[in-house]
């Protein structure tokens, strides 16, 4: 979970809480359900059915890619196709070895265990999983100074299905003891269109496909972002005169551009950034710092955030010097 995912208000405990809910609803439970990644998909149900024909946990797995993208709904699908109980955390949570063992001790035969952000474990909470994941035991120091002691905790055979973001900053000791790593790529818009049609269904949202399309198309290939734009979609529908009657693309067009999310699915933090880029720093190179700076956001937010979308559709450059604007970027950006 990103610090963004974890947003307290001062009242009702958690004003996102309706959100979570929202989105938790509309994930797919198997992988029958889910909709794109489709080479992924193929893989992961031979590797589950071979596993529950012999009848054993599945081998380790590790989801890397963009946020957005389905990484713990694929985590959440792995439990429930081989019927075990998902437990959760993120790497930022396991603080101590000793959390880390707290956290085994309550995993039994057969559960998986789903780390997010896992890059971000520390390196004494790594050096212990390492035994854990690949010998099925902890090595555990008690006690400090002379008197420490050492004793090995067993464990059950248990999945680890870990998910990151920034795949580059995992350890090779770590990532070498997952079975199968894959990475989640951005989605065509022919497949959001039919996962927007598919929540739109759920939700009880009665909804054209020309307005799905238009959703996907702004959608920045992310499954997650088209959820939520939809449920804004609804919003704005609902509240002038449309309620009861079917979401039009003119309805979907009109919301869309309330939100400031433009044809191509930028919204106001990627026009600041290529703005920035290109009339401030005369299309780069600049540094990630500079460009963080300029446009008032955090650098991690870019990095993980915006600039894969850009990098994935040719509107930016990660270079040895810094970020540079492509050539398609400055003509989009006369072009506006």
């Amino acid at each position: 979970m990103s610090p963004a995912d974890v947003d307290r208000g001062p009242l009702s405990a958690d004003p996102d809480v309706p959100e979570r809910k929202a989105e938790e609803s509309l994930r797919p439970q198997n992988l029958g359900e889910m909709i794109g990644q489709n080479r992924l998909r193929e893989n992961l149900s031979v590797f589950v059915e071979a596993a529950r024909s012999r009848g054993e946990s599945l081998d380790h797995l590790l989801f890397y890619g963009p946020p957005g993208l389905g990484k713990t709904s694929l985590a959440r699908i792995v439990a429930n196709e081989m019927g075990a109980r998902f437990h959760a955390t993120s790497g930022p949570a396991i603080e101590r070895p000793g959390d880390l063992a707290a956290l085994l001790s309550n995993v039994e035969e057969g559960e998986v265990l789903f780390i997010d952000e896992i890059h971000r474990l520390s390196a004494s909470v790594e050096e212990i999983l390492y035994p854990g994941m690949e010998d099925f035991h902890l090595d555990v120091l008690i006690g400090e100074g002379p008197s420490a002691r050492s004793i090995r905790l067993d464990l059950p055979r248990f999945t680890l299905v870990g998910a990151t973001t920034r795949a580059g900053l995992l350890t090779s000791p770590l990532r070498d003891r997952f079975g199968w790593s894959a990475r989640l790529e951005f989605y065509p818009v022919e497949d959001l269109e039919r996962i927007v049609l598919r929540s739109g269904v759920l939700l009880s949202i009665d909804l054209e496909p020309e307005a799905a399309r238009e959703i996907a198309q702004r959608s920045r290939g992310t499954p997650r972002i088209a959820n939520r734009l939809l449920r804004r979609v609804r919003d704005f529908v609902e509240v002038g005169d449309g309620r009861g009657r079917p979401v039009k693309v003119d309805a979907a067009r009109h919301a869309l551009e309330r939100l400031e999310v433009d044809s191509v699915g930028f919204d106001s933090l990627d026009r600041a950034l290529l703005g920035s880029l290109i009339e401030k720093f005369d299309g780069g190179p600049v540094g990630l710092e500079t460009l963080a700076a300029a446009v008032g956001e955090d650098k991690g937010t870019l990095e993980d955030v915006v600039e894969p979308f850009l990098i994935h559709h040719g509107f930016l450059d990660r270079t040895p010097r810094g970020r540079v604007a492509t050539s398609r970027a400055l003509e989009f950006w006369r072009s506006r």
